[in-house]
């Protein structure tokens, strides 16, 4: 049986599929979740990566502020709610296996809870690694008086 996604390889721009038909193909890891991508809409820069299931990725659509699943938490995470640097949904994505999401996110300051504007700020090499990036804000001030 050939997956939704292999079949819809060859499909014209376009074309409209049925969201249930779509989430229902997700494919999802062992533990119910799927790799999300986030990325600032306007300038390209890749800010993080978060894990999203079902419910995460539905609320996240129906919403538009972004929600993902904490894993040491073993809750949903909406962005935001403990710093306040919020993710506003601009759009959504399936790689062409339907295994990982790209969004494309409006973020509110920070989206790195060491206050830094992205989460990829070490930056490797062959013969070492360098911090690229400053920190926006004291990760002590952006989750003053918040509960983590």
């Amino acid at each position: 049986m050939q997956s939704f996604f292999k079949e819809i390889e060859s499909s014209e721009k376009g074309r409209q599929l049925a969201l249930e038909a779509v989430l229902n193909a997700i494919k999802l890891n062992a533990d119910g979740l799927i790799p999300a991508i986030a990325q600032q809409y306007d300038s390209g820069e890749v800010l993080m990566m978060a894990w999203m299931n079902r419910e995460a990725l539905e609320e996240t659509l129906a919403t538009g502020r972004v929600c993902y699943y904490s894993r040491s938490r073993e809750k949903l995470w909406r962005k935001g709610e403990s710093s306040g640097q919020q993710q506003h949904l601009k759009s959504a994505a399936l790689d062409c296996d339907g295994d990982t999401l790209l969004l494309q996110v409006d973020q509110t300051g920070p989206a790195c809870h060491t206050g830094r504007r992205s989460c990829f700020y070490v930056e490797l090499g062959a013969h070492g690694a360098t911090i690229v990036s400053d920190v926006m804000i004291d990760p002590a001030l952006l989750y003053q008086g918040k509960k983590s």
